[in-house]
């Protein structure tokens, strides 16, 4: 097997299609160690209290640290992949997400563990934009629809194992590491993923990469950090003054960085967002519907969880298979993205809102007229359904974003991409505390949980409606002759 090898321009791997499934096996596995580290902590975060004695702020910060410095390095991240190379910045980030996942591992108390975590978000940050990238220079039309498509399935498969693996190893207690081992874990993976790439990812990077921009790097990261934090934290506290002022300036500092990328890229073209992008309508409105989806996505599964816990009184472990069942729907709908994509374009993500949309407006009626007695399977069946449409539209939404998006600015176009999720489920988490917090507050059982969740779920779908809207902004399937 051979491969270009070019330092800049766009990379394609030469002979058979082996050579282009081995650079994806290893970015989706990346993409997976991510996945899985979003969610597998949450079921061992009683054990790490009670092993650390760390306080109930600190659990909070646990997983709070990796999402946050996630969430703000993402833009830098994927303009460092642009300018010195995707291969590169891939290994140097997953390098700093393996070491940081073993200071994880032998963490003594909540203060390390939570600088670690920290650490680990940053690494995600250089590398998960690459994975994106690498992706959108090395496929083409229906092959690179199919291959985001099964970026889709890894992040739906990331959210079913993650909370039965930290389960599982938790519970193992395997050379007696306890909750160690969630962490642990990454290591061989992550070192394996480093040698593989080395060997076989060919070097991209922009044509004509010019100086880094520090003050965009700055301001942008401020930006994002001023709006996530308050979006994070904020509702639990009831929304402080200083958590609203904080998103005023958050909006401010974005507004400063806008000014500012302008004037980078009429002096020398080197801003670290590339505003070319924004002049693609399938970009500009891919990314706001991406914004939207993580809206949705933040609102409903908060919202759902208590339903099921706080309205119908699951215990977790009775919650489980409802959890996974979304999750299985997700895997599907993510299977019949990577399959339709290519030839259907957005219609298949703005299939996939439409069925969210239906499935929850009669799942709406139903919590609304049975409440506490809401059947077991009843409440969980239909979110197989619910689950496919997330699937269908997580998968088809990133390969038609990125579809007109030039190979030059493949990972800025990736950091923005995975931003607006962030940020939308950093703002769908904080929504929550208007449409549900607002008619139960926390500690609140029964009818209280129930009502308020059947009314949320209109919002849900007004969210949807808009979503389904802006989609219309993405490549339309070519009529046929």
């Amino acid at each position: 097997m051979s491969t270009d090898t070019h330092t800049h321009g766009h990379p394609r791997p030469t002979g058979a299609g082996r050579a282009a499934t081995v650079i994806l096996v290893v970015v989706l596995i990346a993409e997976l160690m991510n996945a899985l580290d979003g969610s597998i902590v949450h079921t061992a975060l009683p054990s790490i209290q009670a092993d650390t004695g760390a306080s109930s702020a600190a659990v909070q910060w646990i997983p709070a640290a990796y999402t946050l410095t996630f969430a703000l390095a993402l833009i830098t991240g994927g303009r460092l992949g642009d300018l010195y190379g995707r291969k590169r910045v891939f290994v140097v980030g997953t390098t700093v997400f393996t070491l940081a996942s073993l200071l994880c591992g032998i963490a003594t108390g909540p203060e390390f563990l939570v600088a670690a975590r920290a650490l680990q978000g940053a690494g995600a940050a250089a590398m998960v934009p690459q994975v994106m990238a690498v992706i959108a220079v090395t496929f083409d039309g229906e092959s690179r629809a199919k291959a985001f498509g099964m970026y889709g399935l890894i992040m739906s498969l990331g959210g079913v194992l993650g909370p039965v693996l930290g389960a599982v190893l938790t519970s193992a207690d395997v050379a007696g590491l306890g909750w160690r081992t969630i962490f642990l874990i990454n290591l061989p993976i992550g070192l394996a993923t480093v040698v593989f790439a080395g060997k076989f990812i060919p070097e991209s990077r922009e044509p004509q990469a010019r100086r880094l921009d520090p003050l965009g790097m700055l301001l942008s990261s401020a930006g994002v950090l001023l709006l996530a934090f308050p979006l994070t934290v904020g509702g639990e506290q009831q929304w402080p003054a200083w958590s609203l002022v904080m998103l005023a300036a958050g909006v401010v500092a974005l507004g400063v960085f806008v000014a500012q990328q302008r004037a980078r890229t009429a002096k020398d073209g080197s801003s670290l967002v590339a505003l070319s992008l924004f002049e693609s309508k399938a970009f500009a409105g891919g990314l706001a519907a991406q914004l939207v989806f993580g809206l949705v996505s933040g609102v409903f599964l908060l919202t759902w969880v208590l339903f099921m816990q706080s309205g119908l009184g699951l215990s977790p472990g009775r919650f489980a298979p409802a959890s996974v069942a979304i999750s299985i729907g997700g895997m599907a709908g993510a299977m019949l993205a990577s399959k339709w994509a290519g030839r259907h374009l957005r219609r298949v993500p703005q299939a996939g809102a439409v069925l969210i949309a239906c499935t929850l407006a009669g799942y709406q009626l139903l919590v609304s007229t049975q409440q506490t007695g809401t059947p077991f399977v009843a409440a969980v069946a239909p979110m197989i359904l619910v689950g496919a449409g997330f699937g269908m539209v997580g998968a088809g939404l990133a390969g038609l974003t990125l579809s007109q998006v030039g190979h030059e600015d493949a990972g800025s176009a990736a950091g923005l991409f995975n931003t607006a999720l962030q940020l939308g489920t950093a703002f769908g988490i904080a929504t929550a505390s208007v449409v549900f917090f607002n008619h139960a507050p926390a500690g609140s059982r029964g009818t209280t949980v129930t009502d308020a969740f059947a009314d949320s779920i209109w919002y849900v779908i007004a969210a949807l409606a808009v979503m389904w809207a802006l989609m219309f902004r993405l490549p339309k399937p070519a009529k046929a002759a």
